[in-house]
């Protein structure tokens, strides 16, 4: 244990006639983060030195109270080797800068999180400002903020990318605290959002094969789609597909060996010969050349009314179309929630759940009514 066992409370004269208050520790401590001995703690409070009335002298035991709190900790922080109060420099540190990094290393959802809380904060917050206040002040304006994609339109977040998004803060208030950057885990005194259910759309095996006989007008988006159809990889994934990535299994087969950009879960992922032929010619870089977020948007829902499909599907929903074939097929769901590297079973249930309302759908179709 650190062999300082005291710290005491102390003042200091001030300019103004006033009084200075400062903690001292005996014997000194070193800072592990300088490895220079401090015995000095300056708690940025001033008091009167002469209190002239009720009011400056209840002023002065408030502030001398608050400075109690502090050395009480202060003492606790000794006692339990923890050093984090002497590092003032980390506190002082751009949070946005920080989280700027750490977004352009993950995928799209994070970036929009930090465009919209450099926006919250007007583009200025440090280490230091983040506390439980400023946290729960940013969960309450991505209740009533706009999406970023078309800002002239000032089209309100929907409840799930809310939820999402404050998902994501706290992943990186997490990363902060690990990192030792912030002195408290803030997520311990937050809150999370509710995510509403949502209809989950999809398409059918027999849909499949209509968008697989189909024209495209850009054939790399028709081959990105239907990989994406039989092996179930989300689109951040589908950009980045190396062909290092597909290798020869022991079984004579192809698998895809990657870590997954969105859980960030290394995963082997056995592919069919029919899917594999959807990569075109082996070569060096990506697998999908050409191939860019913005196609699946725009023009994938262009291609799909092209097919004649009148559903309101996203890229996304190819994922969800991938699972919920599987299950109708009879795959067990443990198994298909490996091959979509989820990492609860309880995550692909929905899709089981969805495939039960079928069945029903299914009992009622025979009827002598």
């Amino acid at each position: 244990m650190n062999t300082c066992t005291k710290v005491f409370l102390r003042k200091r004269p001030y300019a103004g006639g006033k009084l200075s208050l400062y903690l001292d520790y005996y014997p000194a401590i070193r800072n592990p983060h300088t490895n220079k001995m401090t015995r000095r703690e300056t708690l940025g409070i001033v008091i009167f030195a002469n209190p002239t009335n009720e009011m400056q002298r209840r002023f002065n035991q408030e502030m001398e109270e608050k400075a109690e709190a502090i050395r009480c900790i202060r003492y606790q922080s000794l006692i339990n080797e923890q050093f984090g109060f002497l590092d003032k420099t980390k506190q002082k540190q751009d949070f946005l800068a920080y989280f700027e990094k750490k977004a352009k290393s993950k995928y799209e959802k994070w970036m929009s999180v930090y465009l919209h809380f450099k926006n919250f904060t007007r583009g200025q917050c440090t280490f230091g400002d983040i506390t439980v206040s400023l946290c729960e002040d940013f969960r309450d304006y991505l209740l009533i903020a706009y999406s970023l994609r078309h800002p002239e339109k000032k089209i309100p977040l929907s409840a799930n990318s809310a939820a999402g998004y404050w998902s994501t803060f706290r992943c990186l208030l997490k990363m902060a605290y690990k990192e030792k950057l912030l002195l408290e885990n803030v997520n311990d005194f937050l809150d999370g959002l509710k995510w509403q259910e949502v209809k989950k759309e999809y398409i059918t095996l027999e849909e499949m094969k209509i968008l697989a006989n189909s024209q495209c007008d850009i054939p790399v988006l028709k081959r990105a789609s239907m990989f994406g159809l039989f092996t179930g990889l989300r689109l951040s994934d589908l950009l980045q597909l190396k062909w290092e990535n597909i290798e020869r299994s022991p079984d004579g087969g192809h698998c895809i060996r990657l870590c997954t950009e969105k859980t960030e879960t290394e995963a082997t992922l056995p592919i069919s010969e029919e899917a594999l032929q959807y990569c075109g010619e082996r070569g060096d870089g990506l697998v999908f050349k050409g191939f860019k977020r913005s196609m699946a948007q725009h023009a994938f829902k262009n291609w799909v009314k092209s097919a004649g499909i009148t559903k309101k599907l996203s890229f996304h929903c190819l994922r969800h179309s991938f699972a919920t074939i599987l299950i109708s097929l009879g795959i067990d769901v443990y198994v298909v929630s490996k091959m979509l590297t989820h990492r609860s079973v309880r995550t692909t249930q929905i899709y089981a759940e969805v495939v039960g309302e079928k069945k029903r759908e299914a009992s009622n179709a025979i009827t002598l009514k």
